[in-house]
């Protein structure tokens, strides 16, 4: 077992609040993240993903807990941490005024690194990013996959040991996903350790190696994507759709069938190991549904499952 590049113990997070009881965003998480592993924090909005990670990046302090980044305190050894880490925020914060080579170039001597060392990765991440033809394209020239790749590519100008990355594809097309992976993907090979936020159950199915499910600052579930299917969910879930009107009504009809239905206002969904055979249970019963599909369960499945799909502001 690789010796832990991340170490969390009961890490908390709370924030004043003037006349109210402090708020607590982060409650008591507990977790690893061993080198070269590829990390995922799931949850939904205000579950205390982005606190975490800026206290795992060293801008923002504990109020609980011990944090250990690659063997040091972030409380104490900040800088030290941030030198040896590659963050991609959220939001692109390339600078405007400058090409796509010159914001490689110029985030590299905000490292110290000399400029001869600069100019050498620069161009290293250009190919690795595939953007090699846009080297001197101003940001506003590039698409937003394009914009994106060149974030990471900034990210990693350092050489960093550890990527830290917010919701990496939020906005881009299903192709620019698909290219930003295949990047990521080649980092992992190459031995960084990635740390990432997501929103897209299937992005983490096929970036992350372990991932936890985190909610209202605590951890729900935690284990690597096909395990944590295995022990929340079903091998299949059938979904039917009667319309909107008679779903309800013929919920209480299809009890039994499957390990569990769950009825929403547009479709009923029956986890099964078996979606085919429940589907012909359901026929045996006289009821003709005006759709019906039947998929391998996913990780959309146990994240809504264990977080819930009521909207949370």
């Amino acid at each position: 077992m690789s010796t832990p590049v991340i170490t969390a113990q009961n890490l908390a997070k709370s924030y004043r609040v003037k006349g109210k009881p402090d708020f607590v965003a982060v409650d008591g998480l507990s977790f690893e993240v061993t080198a070269g592993e590829s990390f995922g924090l799931l949850g939904p909005n205000g579950a205390g993903k982005s606190t975490t990670m800026k206290m795992v990046g060293a801008v923002s302090s504990r109020t609980g807990g011990s944090l250990s980044i690659l063997g040091l305190d972030p409380d104490r050894y900040g800088p030290e941490i941030r030198s040896r880490l590659g963050v991609v925020p959220q939001q692109d914060n390339l600078d405007a005024e400058l090409n796509a080579r010159e914001n490689l170039y110029i985030y590299g001597r905000y490292f110290g690194l000399p400029g001869k060392v600069c100019r050498e990765r620069a161009e290293e991440l250009l190919s690795f990013a595939q953007l090699e033809d846009k080297a001197t394209a101003k940001v506003d020239q590039l698409s937003g996959g394009m914009k994106r790749r060149l974030t990471i590519a900034r990210a990693l100008i350092n050489e960093p040991r550890i990527l830290l990355l917010d919701e990496p594809t939020t906005g881009l097309d299903p192709q620019a996903r698909h290219v930003l992976w295949d990047r990521l993907f080649r980092l992992k090979e190459q031995g960084t350790t990635l740390v990432l936020t997501t929103h897209y159950m299937d992005e983490a199915e096929q970036l992350c190696d372990r991932l936890v499910v985190v909610d209202k600052g605590r951890i729900m579930a935690e284990g690597s994507p096909a395990t944590l299917i295995r022990e929340h969910s079903s091998r299949e879930v059938l979904e039917v759709r009667f319309g909107s009107d008679r779903n309800e009504q013929v919920a209480p009809q299809l009890a039994g069938i499957g390990d569990r239905v769950e009825v929403l206002p547009d479709r009923i969904l029956i986890y099964a190991d078996d979606g085919e055979a429940a589907l012909e249970r359901i026929h045996a019963l006289g009821l003709e549904p005006v759709t019906s599909l039947v998929r391998r369960s996913s990780l959309e499945d146990v994240f809504l499952r264990l977080t819930g799909r009521s909207l949370v502001e």
